[in-house]
């Protein structure tokens, strides 16, 4: 016989063993420069010569889409991903591209990025099987209707 997987903590060890051993060390050591550096003109950063610091958006996307600087994926990563998610699945506080406090240097980055991981694995962790099949809702726009977790126990 064999016990019970316990789905929840399946997805959470998976997915903190990707983010600590693949996903996270790879930003060790970025530097201001390579964080706000665009390799083409026209790219999409984040601006930290606005006050306050703002992020380059658009929704919908242009087509064809725009390069984007380490800043912007790491400010789409934790806002987007991470802080907007964890807000609307969570309860955590309010997150939104156009409100978000940009971080201007790498470290203020990598800071903002684990601190809004952290709050979304928290959250994850509160998940059961039950809710982790249960459609994921209006927070989710077009994907209302999919399961928060694609992958059914």
């Amino acid at each position: 016989m064999t016990s019970p997987v316990d789905w929840t903590a399946e997805l959470r060890d998976q997915l903190d063993w990707y983010w600590t051993n693949l996903a996270r060390p790879r930003l060790v050591g970025l530097t201001d420069a390579e964080y706000l550096w665009e390799p083409v003109p026209g790219c999409w950063s984040i601006r930290t010569d606005a006050e306050p610091p703002t992020i380059d958006w658009a929704y919908p996307a242009p087509e064809p889409p725009p390069v984007t600087t380490i800043a912007w994926r790491l400010g789409h990563v934790i806002v987007g991903v991470f802080a907007m998610r964890t807000a609307s699945h969570f309860g955590g506080p309010p997150a939104a591209y156009d409100s978000w406090p940009w971080a201007t240097t790498a470290a203020e980055a990598l800071a903002q990025l684990d601190e809004a991981y952290a709050a979304w694995l928290a959250g994850v962790r509160t998940l059961g099987p039950a809710q982790l099949a249960a459609p994921c809702g209006p927070a989710e726009g077009p994907y209302a209707d999919l399961p928060i977790c694609r992958w059914r126990p």
